[in-house]
């Protein structure tokens, strides 16, 4: 039997043996960064002018003037339809217009010597304004049968083919004016008090991944939406390059009050818990232990997350690995692979 004062000197390496070896993790020094509070939604891009062009009679397709997708400038005849006989009616109708004023003229000189009555003049006067009112009216026919642009802008597909009879307000191609452009979001009722007309804001799209365009608020619904309780917001967008169309989907993102300075730390580094959220601080001694501390969570961005209270700056915290520590657990640094820390990532491509 081995005496005692031998397993004295047992006991010791036993448990030094049976200690759990030092975790591996990744640690980052707690810091101040400015944290912009914001407010996002999602909107549709539309065109400050835009319009589905039809002619305002019927008739047959006669000519057509364009092509499509192509950019015009305003009052460019786009189609035109058959004329028929409005050119023959127009000719009998200014005749008429002309004769009403010579018979006009030659009253005139009659009244002066008094050979004809005031009521003569009058009904010549009649006649001519009625005879000159039949010639405009069949002049604006004669234009209702030609399509022109409205305004300068960009042409969507032709719709139509020559020699088809059409009827009156049959759309014949679309026109959109691409720049500027409009975004229309909605925000809620608790926000309305953060926009504001002129203030800024950002615009992405999905075609264009990372690339933000400037906008500037320009109008507020006067009245919210009765089932949602949000207000419809307008911004104006310049589009010099044409890359942005109407009907895309935007995603907008305004600043909204002032600027904080929060200490801020990768959302990884806080284990959430039932009774609050902790974070585990290297003492820096040597072997390196860690502590807890509760801390007090605040907003979030992105990959990251705002602390109240709880740290300092300086603090180094561990920011992965804390799986397995516990209060006093002994670790090794290892920053080769840090978790993410953007304030605004992006999803990757495939």
């Amino acid at each position: 039997m081995r005496p005692l004062y031998a397993l004295a000197f047992v006991f010791p390496a036993t448990i030094a043996l049976a200690q759990e070896p030092p975790s591996v993790v990744t640690t980052m020094a707690a810091h101040y960064e400015n944290w912009q509070d914001e407010l996002e939604a999602v909107g549709s891009v539309r065109a400050a002018r835009g319009a589905d062009l039809a002619a305002e009679v019927p008739g047959v397709v006669a000519d057509i003037q364009f092509d499509s997708g192509a950019d015009v400038a305003a009052g460019t005849v786009l189609m035109r339809l058959r004329p028929n006989d409005d050119a023959a009616k127009l000719a009998g109708l200014q005749a008429a217009a002309d004769l009403a004023a010579a018979n006009l003229t030659r009253d005139e000189k009659q009244f002066r010597a008094q050979a004809v009555s005031q009521a003569t003049l009058d009904a010549d006067e009649s006649k001519l304004r009625q005879a000159r009112a039949d010639v405009a009216q069949q002049q604006a026919l004669m234009e209702e049968k030609v399509v022109r642009a409205p305004f300068a802008g960009r042409l969507g597909l032709r719709q139509v083919d020559v020699g088809q009879y059409l009827n009156a307000g049959t759309t014949v191609v679309t026109l959109q004016a691409l720049d500027p452009l409009y975004v229309d979001f909605y925000v809620p009722q608790q926000a309305l008090s953060d926009v504001k007309i002129g203030a800024a804001a950002q615009v992405t799209v999905d075609t264009f991944p990372g690339r933000l365009f400037s906008a500037q608020v320009s109008a507020i619904s006067p009245k919210l939406d009765q089932a949602s309780r949000m207000a419809q917001v307008r911004a104006t967008l310049a589009n010099p390059d044409h890359v942005l169309l109407p009907g895309m989907f935007a995603n907008v993102v305004m600043s909204k009050g002032a600027q904080h300075r929060y200490i801020t730390l990768p959302q990884s580094a806080l284990v959430y818990n039932p009774y609050g959220s902790t974070v585990y601080v290297a003492d820096g001694g040597h072997p390196q232990t860690v502590h807890t501390a509760l801390v007090k969570a605040g907003p979030t961005r992105g990959d990251q997350v705002a602390v109240l209270a709880g740290l300092k700056e300086g603090d180094v915290v561990v920011t992965s690995g804390q799986i397995k520590l516990h209060q006093g657990s002994t670790i090794v640094v290892n920053n080769n692979l840090l978790p993410a820390d953007d304030p605004a990532p992006h999803p990757a491509e495939e």
